[in-house]
């Protein structure tokens, strides 16, 4: 969807609450002075009373209340978006995951490698609103999220959304909301201090949960993930905090669930943000989808709902990447799962389900490790440890790459890192929708099942049409040579040929 908002359209899409709109506009009714997602089950307003906004930040700046039916804090796509190459996409991943509650504007735009004035112009015409107003209405849009979800405290709430001071949070719940935060909760049962936090990780539909599971089965490492078709687990460190989290699917529902147990409420938005792109929830598929299929290579054969699989930390894929350079994804896990147990923290939160022993090891222990040890080539084990040392000597040092073209430059400047590597860092690590691994057999192969034979030369020329989204053509063209090699077509085997 554009920046500019065409009523037209959007009328008629709260009229037949159309979920492919969901997240992409919010429209205000004077008449009640509240604004609603596009699938609100609310009656359908008069055309006259309503007003447009591309944001929910917009909505509330004009001077409307989030509504408490359709309940704008789970909206997909509120923070986030697929194109990870542009400033103002990138700035709402980070205003999402809190970046505001710490930084100025002018320092976000800083980390940005954009000017103060250039970032808040940007913000006004996509989005119609300020970098700081998005913040704002982040921070009450997710406290209401968890007064709505959880049996947090009002005190964690405020500290998990980002405010200063309870009075800070209160006074801001009452102004929006008209009612103090404690009447926004529907529920008051009590809850231990170990249960874990439960919330909703909304998404556009389609999504193939199929697909995702059966990757993450096929790439659990024993002792930090685990995976069935119906749960993923793994452990997680944050700040030198352990916790582990579980995500799976709800029934004939847009969102998974997420049951996270952290010790630090305050690095609860951290958390979600990081599972929000590790399941790729921000996608806008129907679009993505719609373009892919203007090729003939997809009209008649094609993958619905597929997503990139994320990473927990880029580090850790990054590693997990090149240690399955040219080995089967079986030998990969093996030698990963020799990393974690020899080089990882044992988990140290309670009541963690038996298979979850470890987290991964910090960048400063494996820099200074012989990983020739755990039975990994020189060549690899060097790069490794290479890679280990930057990313110990500057932490952002993935959050810097920003366009596939710095990521793929910066990557392969280290010995045993090559374009398709980086590529797939890219791809998976840094959600960057437009990675494609160049030469990939899988992808060659994947191309010939719908009867293309093509060279690599001749595939990275047809890549082009894909554009920006030729990571979602590669997750397509994975699934059909992992169909093809298993010799059928159901949907739990879609990625168990997608490399390590």
């Amino acid at each position: 969807m554009s920046t500019a908002l065409d009523p037209g359209i959007c009328y008629r899409a709260i009229q037949t609450r159309d979920r492919r709109f969901d997240g992409l506009f919010f429209t205000a009714v004077r008449s009640t002075g509240i604004f609603c997602r596009p699938v609100c089950p609310a009656k359908v307003p008069k055309r006259k009373n309503c007003t447009f906004y591309r944001s929910a930040a917009a909505a509330q700046q004009a001077g409307y209340r989030p509504c408490l039916r359709c309940r704008p804090e789970i909206a997909p796509q509120l923070w986030a978006a697929a194109d990870g190459s542009d400033v103002v996409p990138r700035a709402l991943q980070m205003i999402g995951a809190g970046a505001l509650d710490e930084l100025s504007v002018r320092d976000l735009a800083h980390r940005l490698r954009v000017s103060d004035r250039y970032l808040r112009r940007r913000f006004a015409e996509d989005l119609g609103t300020a970098p700081s107003q998005v913040a704002k209405t982040r921070r009450l849009l997710f406290a209401k999220q968890l007064i709505t979800d959880t049996t947090l405290t009002m005190t964690e709430i405020a500290i998990a959304a980002g405010f200063k001071s309870i009075r800070s949070f209160n006074r801001s719940l009452q102004q929006t909301y008209g009612c103090p935060p404690t009447d926004l909760r529907r529920h008051r049962q009590s809850a231990s201090a170990e249960d874990p936090i439960t919330l909703k990780l909304p998404f556009s539909p389609p999504y193939n949960w199929e697909a995702i599971a059966a990757f993450c089965r096929g790439h659990a490492t024993p002792g930090s993930t685990s995976a069935t078709s119906y749960r993923y687990c793994r452990t997680i460190e944050l700040e030198g905090h352990h916790g582990w989290i579980s995500v799976g699917p709800v029934l004939d529902k847009p969102y998974l669930q997420a049951h996270i147990t952290f010790p630090k409420v305050g690095l609860l938005a951290k958390i979600v943000a990081r599972l929000q792109r590790m399941f790729d929830l921000s996608a806008t598929v129907a679009v993505i989808e719609q373009q892919l299929q203007q090729d003939p290579i997809f009209q008649h054969q094609f993958q619905r709902g597929l997503r990139i699989p994320g990473a927990w930390d880029p580090f850790e894929l990054a590693v997990r990447a090149i240690v399955g350079q040219q080995v089967s994804v079986v030998a990969a896990n093996t030698l990963f799962q020799r990393i974690v147990t020899q080089y990882g923290q044992p988990l140290s939160v309670p009541a963690a389900p038996p298979e979850l022993q470890y987290v991964f090891p910090q960048p400063a222990v494996l820099a200074a490790a012989d990983l020739t040890e755990v039975g990994i080539i020189r060549s690899r084990a060097i790069a490794i440890s290479t890679l280990a040392q930057a990313v110990a000597d500057r932490p952002d040092f993935f959050a810097r790459l920003t366009t596939l073209e710095e990521a793929v430059n910066t990557l392969c400047q280290f010995r045993g890192i090559g374009p398709w590597t980086a590529h797939y860092i890219a791809m998976r690590a840094l959600q960057i929708p437009d990675a494609f691994p160049p030469g990939d057999i899988g992808l060659l192969r994947g191309i010939a099942a719908l009867g293309k034979s093509l060279t690599k030369a001749q595939l990275q020329q047809r890549s082009i049409a894909w554009q920006p989204w030729r990571a979602y053509a590669a997750m397509q063209l994975w699934a059909f040579d992992s169909q093809a090699a298993a010799g059928k077509s159901t949907q739990s085997a879609q990625l168990e040929g997608l490399p390590a």
